[in-house]
């Protein structure tokens, strides 16, 4: 099969037919495609409950001087972010292509949920899927 490319305008952002993960020039230009790959709001609330309770469990391990409870943050975090993905979304993690964007990309989506604001994040998911899909 042959390689179609799909490039959002105004950006370098390609989506292949053989599943290569698209390049980005920008987090600018990733963070659409970052919440497109959390089109569903179940994946969202997932990311969320899971990033939350690492954070916690985190926090309250290292005050009191127990420095193990630092993994809990990721373990919980992918944990249960990256199933998410797998059985909800039907898709891989953005953290495997772009793991530094992806880490600002979560910190990004969860602060607009915590916001109010998921509905705006469903509306980013949607535009971007139906220009690049």
């Amino acid at each position: 099969m042959a390689n179609t490319t799909h490039t959002t305008p105004g950006t370098t952002a390609q989506t292949t037919a053989d599943g290569t993960r698209p390049t980005f020039d920008s987090y600018e230009e990733f963070w659409p495609y970052y919440v497109a790959m959390h089109s569903r709001a179940a994946t969202r609330w997932v990311h969320l409950t899971g990033t939350l309770t690492g954070l916690v469990l985190s926090a309250y391990g290292l005050a009191r001087g127990r420095k193990r409870y630092a993994l809990a943050l990721p373990l919980i975090g992918y944990g249960t972010a990256w199933p998410a993905h797998w059985f909800i979304e039907k898709n891989n993690p953005a953290t495997f292509g772009h793991p530094a964007w992806s880490l600002r990309g979560d910190r990004q989506m969860i602060a607009t949920m915590l916001a109010g604001r998921d509905r705006e994040l469903g509306e980013i998911a949607a535009k971007w899927l139906a220009e690049n899909r």
